[in-house]
């Protein structure tokens, strides 16, 4: 594949919440990150209680004005059950907003938390979501479909990246639909690991940036067998019906764990371009939230 673009992390912050109660005891990861049509930023995020929890955890909603620091609600905007697909947890937020209304799709798991499928909620408004039931299911071949990333390309389609497991792996899956909410049909994969190198064995889908340009990219996440993730990025033609570029290094990686067994993982979860530039938004060790500006050259 020709190089014809690159990115290069210009700084990192990390991303602060308030209002939520016993923060100390809580992870926080998945952020998807937006921002509304007066200028200010929202934010979807996966909540875990630490411990023997009941759950895998819920998405809380908050709102700020810098895109670094949020105010959220007390109370979960979607959490489990009562009964269904999601009794086990609701995780990996994806917030699209089209035509007056906002369409969440997220992870839910069922009450034994052995797999998840790929649900999601509408609404006129956040405090008005209801939940719909599946958005894309899980079959023989593609098993615990989640981790929705959603993009609207030029011929006004829709094309759904999702991460499904396999062989005891993670896996990246692609289906077209007519619409936001589907229904969705399953193409080819779009990118497979690579053996020797940091996305040698799983692979998840990110965020896109498709309002520069022509050049549709996702800010993927690859990991070794180990599961150490990294943050990397694929381009992709106008349509998003093949690859025409790819990172070689990962583009983000963590610091290294302070004990040996710690978690080892930077997961990219959304991206904002504002006049300042292009913002990552993404979860350290599954606890912790940041902020990368990203150059693009």
């Amino acid at each position: 594949m020709a190089g014809t673009i690159d990115f290069s992390v210009e700084k990192i912050d990390e991303v602060r919440v308030t209002g939520l109660t016993d923060l100390a005891k809580r992870d926080l990861m998945s952020p998807y990150v937006w921002q509304e049509d007066d200028g200010s930023f929202a934010m979807m995020v996966r909540v875990v209680d630490r411990g023997p929890s009941a759950t895998t955890g819920s998405i809380y909603y908050g709102t700020g004005t810098t895109g670094r620091h949020f105010a959220m609600r007390a109370r979960p905007v979607i959490s489990p059950g009562p009964g269904g697909g999601d009794v086990g947890g609701c995780e990996d937020p994806t917030v699209v907003k089209w035509r007056g209304r906002y369409y969440v799709y997220y992870t839910g798991v069922e009450k034994t938390r052995r797999s998840g499928q790929m649900l999601y909620a509408s609404g006129k408004t956040i405090a008005t979501l209801r939940k719909q039931g599946v958005a894309h299911s899980s079959t023989k071949t593609e098993g615990n479909t989640k981790e929705a990333t959603i993009a609207r390309i030029a011929d006004g389609r829709w094309r759904l990246f999702y991460e499904y497991a396999r062989d005891d792996a993670s896996r990246i899956g692609l289906a077209y639909g007519p619409g936001v909410a589907g229904p969705w049909h399953e193409r080819k994969a779009p990118l497979a690991p690579r053996e020797g190198k940091w996305d040698s064995w799983h692979l998840s889908t990110g965020p896109m940036l498709t309002n520069q340009d022509e050049t549709p990219v996702m800010f993927y996440n690859g990991a070794t067998r180990d599961a150490r993730w990294r943050i990397g990025w694929i381009a992709f033609d106008r349509n998003i019906t093949k690859v025409i570029d790819r990172c070689i290094e990962p583009l983000i990686v963590p610091p290294p764990p302070s004990e040996r067994t710690g978690i080892d993982i930077a997961f990219a979860a959304s991206v904002v371009v504002d006049k300042r530039g292009i913002h990552l938004y993404y979860s350290l060790a599954d606890r912790r939230l940041f902020r990368a500006l990203i150059r693009r050259y």
